[in-house]
């Protein structure tokens, strides 16, 4: 990142809440940061271009802070990566966060009478806002690892179900026999995934997954999916309209999410990395935020929040915006999240 604009480590680019991207974009404090941080004015140009076209395709985008989409956005430029939806390198993914007070904690809703608002699950229903998070795709960490003339094949496989035959291990040897049928293997469903790459210096490794494993890593990881819902999506048991309710990637696209993590696996533990690759592999997933130094930074996770009667400490709490008080055990639906149009 060059030199040229200081901003405090109380002020992240991503952590304030910010104007709408359209606006903040044109404003003169934006445009030198993208200046400072590309260096190459007709670089920027083409940046300014792009993320633009890629938040206008995406009205859920529209409402997020702007500063993490810049953040994001820069990431990924900066990474060599195109923000376009058809090209799939990166994604900035709109997601709810829990406001917090100056004190770190959790600021949470309450009615008219001071009464804390439970969901229907009578979890406490805390003040959100949103923020683009940072998601690397198959397609991004693929560029990444090819760009360095490293590898003289690389990629992951899905396998359906009748073709995998065996996986040791120890030996790193896989057998499976592919289904000849184009058309018969697209409706066939998958039962596990490989990943596999070759360097130039004649290193190879060989990483598989089987479909229930996956589904359980997915289950552990990804606070926005749960394989227990999944399979109810599969069996046609949610009603199609609470189906918005569902838009984490493991919903949409297991499949491509579950090639992204075998890519991730196998790149993390035996992928030759490059400063590139490692940027995107600790960014991934995360909150972007760019601080005095010019450094981007993933901002910290979001915490649950505890039930009442393991609260140890006083909460703040906040009348909700609505001008008509919210009643309890109520929450305002929230906006439809166009997955596709990432």
């Amino acid at each position: 990142l060059r030199e040229g604009i200081s901003l405090s480590s109380s002020n992240l680019v991503g952590q304030r809440q910010k104007p709408r991207f359209s606006a903040a974009i044109t404003t003169p404090g934006y445009k030198q940061l993208i200046n400072n941080t590309l260096g190459d004015p007709e670089i920027a140009r083409r940046f300014v271009a792009s993320i633009t076209s890629a938040v206008a395709v995406n009205p859920a985008l529209q409402d997020c802070d702007a500063g993490t989409i810049l953040a994001g956005g820069l990431l990924g430029e900066t990474l060599g990566l195109s923000p376009s939806p058809q090209l799939g390198h990166f994604y900035l993914v709109p997601f709810d966060c829990k406001v917090k007070d100056a004190n770190g904690k959790v600021v949470y809703l309450r009615d008219k009478d001071g009464n804390i608002l439970k969901d229907q699950d009578g979890k406490w229903i805390a003040k959100t806002e949103k923020k683009a998070q940072f998601v690397l795709g198959y397609k991004g960490y693929y560029q990444l690892a090819v760009k360095g003339d490293t590898y003289r094949k690389i990629g992951v496989v899905t396998l359906k179900e009748g073709e995998f035959q065996h996986f040791d291990p120890l030996k790193e040897d896989i057998k499976y026999t592919l289904i000849d049928d184009f058309d018969q293997r697209e409706e066939t469903p998958a039962m596990g995934y490989c990943s596999f790459f070759e360097t130039v210096g004649g290193l190879s490794k060989v990483l598989y997954w089987s479909r229930k494993k996956m589904l359980a890593h997915a289950d552990k990881y990804s606070p926005a999916f749960s394989a227990r819902m999944y399979q109810k999506i599969q069996d046609n048991q949610i009603p199609k309209d609470e189906l918005w309710k569902y838009s984490s990637f493991w919903y949409k696209n297991f499949d491509l999410m579950a090639e992204k993590t075998m890519m991730r696996q196998l790149l993390g533990k035996w992928g030759i990395v490059t400063p590139k690759l490692q940027t995107a592999y600790e960014k991934d997933d995360n909150i972007i935020a760019i601080n005095e130094n010019h450094e981007f930074v993933a901002l910290p996770p979001e915490i649950e929040a505890p039930a009442p009667d393991e609260a140890d400490e006083p909460v703040i709490y906040e009348m909700p915006e609505e001008k008509e008080p919210v009643e309890a055990g109520t929450s305002q639906k929230p906006k439809r999240v166009d997955m596709d149009a990432l």
